[in-house]
Parts: C-alpha cells; sequence; structure tokens
C-alpha cells in the first residue's frame, strides 16, 4: 500500500496546529496559581487555640527568569491618633512614601532604629505631618520617643507576591507564577532567629500551591528603649 502524501496546504495545517497545542500548553503552564499557607503554634492548649492570630506577613521572592518583580510605588499613611498608630501594620512596595501625621492634640517623635529604614522625625505639634520615603526593602519597627506604648510596623517589599495573615492565620497569595522562589515570614513577637529558620526555598506549582503550616512559639513581650537606646522614663505630663 502506497504511503499517504501530505500536501504543503497538510503541512501547514500540521504545523500550525502544532504552534497552538504548544501555545495551549505553556499558557496552561504559566496559568496563575492561588497559594496558601498557615500559622501553627508550638502550643496547642484551648486557651490559645481561641486566641487571635499575631499579626504576620508571607512573601515570596522569584528565582526564575520572566517572573515579573516589579512594583510600584505609593503613597501611604500611618496615622498618630489615640497615642496609636493606625494601621498597626502596614505592607509597603520599596519606593513608597508613608506619611505620619499627628491627629493627637500632643507633641509625637516618631522615630526607628531597625534595619529596614533608620530615622528620626522630631518633635512636631498637632496637627502636623512628616514623611518617610521606604527606599530598600526591610522591616522598620516604628516607635515614638514619647509614649512608650506606641508601636507600628512597615514592611517595605520589592515583590509583589506577598499575603497577610488573616485573623485565623491564613496567608493567601492570588496570581502566583508558577517556578521556584525563595519564601520568607515575619511574625510580630517572634525573634529574628526563629523567623530565618522559616525562610526556604520553594517551588509554586498547580500540586505544592499548599505551603503547609509555620510552627513557632508564642509571641513575646519584646521591650524596646527610646531613641538613645535607654529605657523610657514615667510619662508624667498631663496630656493636653
Amino acid at each position: 500500500m502506497a504511503p499517504a502524501r501530505h500536501t504543503r496546504w497538510d503541512c501547514l495545517l500540521l504545523l500550525a496546529f502544532s504552534m497552538s497545542l504548544g501555545a495551549q500548553t505553556a499558557a496552561a503552564a504559566e496559568q496563575p496559581i492561588d497559594v496558601i499557607a498557615r500559622l501553627a503554634t508550638a502550643q496547642r492548649d484551648a486557651a490559645h487555640k481561641t486566641a487571635k492570630a499575631s499579626p504576620a506577613v508571607m512573601w515570596l521572592k522569584p528565582l526564575r527568569a520572566g517572573v515579573t518583580t516589579h512594583v510600584t510605588p505609593g503613597n501611604f499613611t500611618l496615622e498618630q491618633k489615640n497615642k496609636m498608630f493606625t494601621p498597626h501594620l502596614l505592607v509597603v512596595p520599596v519606593g513608597s512614601n508613608v506619611a505620619f501625621p499627628n491627629a493627637d492634640p500632643f507633641f509625637h517623635n516618631v522615630f526607628s532604629l531597625f534595619d529596614g529604614r533608620r530615622f528620626d522625625l522630631g518633635l512636631y505639634e498637632a496637627g502636623s505631618s512628616r514623611s518617610v520615603v521606604f527606599r530598600r526593602e526591610g522591616v522598620s519597627y516604628i516607635f515614638c520617643n514619647i509614649h512608650s506604648e506606641m508601636s507600628a510596623v512597615v514592611i517595605a517589599l520589592s515583590t509583589p507576591y506577598y499575603g497577610i495573615a488573616d485573623t485565623q492565620g491564613v496567608f493567601r497569595l492570588k496570581g502566583v507564577p508558577s517556578g521556584e522562589y525563595d519564601l520568607h515570614v515575619w511574625i510580630e513577637g517572634q525573634r529574628q532567629s526563629s523567623l530565618d529558620r522559616l525562610t526556604r526555598r520553594v517551588k509554586i506549582d498547580e500540586q505544592s500551591a499548599d505551603l503547609g503550616e509555620f510552627s513557632v512559639g508564642l509571641p513575646e513581650q519584646l521591650q524596646h528603649l527610646n531613641k538613645f537606646g535607654q529605657p523610657y522614663e514615667p510619662d508624667t505630663r498631663p496630656p493636653y
């Protein structure tokens, strides 16, 4: 029996079909993935099960060429009111500007001496505002040099792939391309040595979109010093 002969038109159709199939396969492989992970605690007593999870952030830094790492800086606000920073946790793209308006009827002095962004905004009065640009990636612990009870955290990231844990301690990251990433976690009340142990390399695909649990101990009440590296003096001044 003579072998079938393919015309030039048949070959073109076959080539087009192969290219279309390859494109569909590549598109399927590049389909964004929803990633999930959870916080776990080393102590599982009944009281802690009902406790609200500590503020926490998980982020993924791409290792594969071609995965976008572009972030767009923006303008954000960390308000001081009722001797509190609001919000307590703020995640911003690297290069973003954060304003610190004083909505209290007394002076504040916002500062940070940590690795993310070191600054001291000095003493400024009610109704005024000062701002800081967070030009490099890192975690900044924010305090007031007058009121020791005031604290906040600003995390500047150079990756768009991050998630803030919900009240149940669950992280959800939407639209993550498949590939390898360095995984980082920040959890309030955990020492840096404990957080470093959570850092690892992960592979994201449809079969590994659930990253499991991060086991940590109970949060600690870590004490901080004033901007001069000294304990706070009792605040005996009237608030108004």
